[in-house]
């Protein structure tokens, strides 16, 4: 029977220098459904690739093998070698997988619990593994059960309340350095949705100056006028160096986008100045180099973490109700699973029976002549009441709501009884 593996690594099990070698962009992953559509082990697929995890959800009738092809076509994709990044993954079989995908859905597994950007980013990989056709039976149904998990979580419990996310630790690092924000310049590169969350805070500690430089200046532009901010061109990057006191960038650039020798120069003209930066972005966007200049600081993403584990104590109670949530779900998903091959086993028995009865009734029709045709509709209803009756104990036996092991033998029985193959 086709089972279920998913397999990745996150914030968890691996540093950003990895996660950002193995991400995917939107134009990659794409690629990546088309290769596994060639592969003959994987029956169903999708990947999902943020800037903390990068994971792969298979159906297939050999999971051992998907699994290993998976993390070639990685090794191949990134040009990297697999020993490199396979000491960092995890590996989740069965309903643990499901498990694993309803709890990353509902941002239990998230560096911020209770975020709500994740199950954006799910439904949008879910949409292009649908687009590629790469989700099928199995894995519509996982993700449909996800999706109503996640908002009955999200709508059930506490754990969304004052949602926060990357962008708000950033701030809140940025807090704990200056100890008050208002007043400080703050310079955004990127206009993405990061950005978008990162203003929000902004504004609530009353900074003086938000500019924002991003590649499409349209975009900037767009951003700025939502809270009267000023949007640059990049090149004009340089020079506002000089005079930020926060600089926080969430580009999807591949390469840095501050270099060492920029930041060394607008440092002559800041006399001692402080000036911090805040990488949020997967790949980095700031060259670590940077930190080693005089007054210039550098947190990346994995430097959030200390400010996060502190947000996250209030959600653990609410948490602890999710998971409960998502053991029901579990459950739900297994009864589901588990009667996929029973159906065709009951059918073929329901329509031998069927046949037989339309047998026998054609066979007592033409011994008494004269049935009418409400005789014949009787006789049929009586049968069809007969199988129902007659199948009623022997459906709900190999259905075994879970309380026989042996389902796989008691399948095969019922076949050879009925000689159903």
């Amino acid at each position: 029977m086709t089972d279920i593996i998913l397999i990745g690594l996150n914030h968890k099990t691996a540093p950003v220098e990895i996660r950002e070698c193995i991400a995917f962009s939107n134009e990659e992953t794409c690629i990546m459904l088309d290769t596994f559509l060639q592969e003959p082990t994987v029956k169903e697929s999708m990947v999902f690739s943020t800037c903390n995890r990068v994971e792969i959800l298979i159906a297939s009738d050999d999971i051992d093998k998907a699994a290993a092809a998976a993390q070639n076509y990685i090794s191949d994709f990134k040009n990297m070698p697999a020993g490199k990044f396979t000491p960092h993954l995890y590996r989740h079989e069965g309903y643990e997988a499901v498990r694993h995908v309803f709890r990353v859905a509902s941002s239990l597994d998230s560096m911020m619990v209770g975020e709500p950007q994740i199950l954006g980013q799910i439904k949008e990989a879910y949409r292009s593994a649908i687009r590629k056709r790469t989700a099928g039976v199995i894995l519509n149904r996982v993700l449909h059960k996800t999706f109503f998990v996640a908002k009955k979580i999200r709508s059930e419990t506490g754990i969304g309340d004052h949602a926060v996310s990357i962008s708000y630790a950033a701030i809140e690092l940025g807090r704990k350095i200056f100890g008050n924000l208002e007043g400080k310049k703050v310079l955004l590169i990127g206009a993405g949705e990061m950005a978008e969350l990162a203003v929000e805070h902004l504004i609530r500690h009353k900074v003086s100056d938000i500019n924002v430089a991003n590649r499409t200046f349209e975009r900037g532009v767009e951003l700025a006028a939502g809270f009267n901010g000023q949007a640059i061109h990049f090149k004009e990057i340089p020079e506002f160096l000089k005079h930020m006191d926060i600089i926080i960038s969430s580009t999807g650039s591949p390469d840095f986008v501050l270099n060492r020798d920029m930041v060394k120069k607008a440092m002559r003209s800041r006399k001692n100045r402080p000036v911090f930066f805040i990488d949020i972005a997967v790949p980095r966007d700031i060259d670590p180099a940077i930190n080693k200049l005089n007054n210039a600081y550098v947190y990346d993403i994995d430097d959030l973490k200390d400010v996060i584990d502190e947000n996250i104590k209030d959600r653990q109670k609410e948490a602890a109700r999710a998971e409960r949530i998502i053991d029901e779900a579990v459950l739900s998903f297994k009864k589901w699973y588990e009667s996929l091959d029973v159906v065709p086993v009951i059918i073929a028995l329901r329509k031998k029976m069927e046949g037989i009865a339309r047998s026998e009734i054609k066979k007592t029709a033409q011994s008494m002549n004269g049935l009418s045709e409400a005789d014949h509709k009787a006789l049929f209803r009586m049968s069809e009441s007969m199988i129902n009756k007659i199948l009623h104990d022997p459906t709900l036996f190999l259905k075994g709501n879970g309380f026989h092991k042996e389902k796989s033998l008691y399948l095969d029985m019922a076949k050879k009884l009925f000689r159903l193959d």
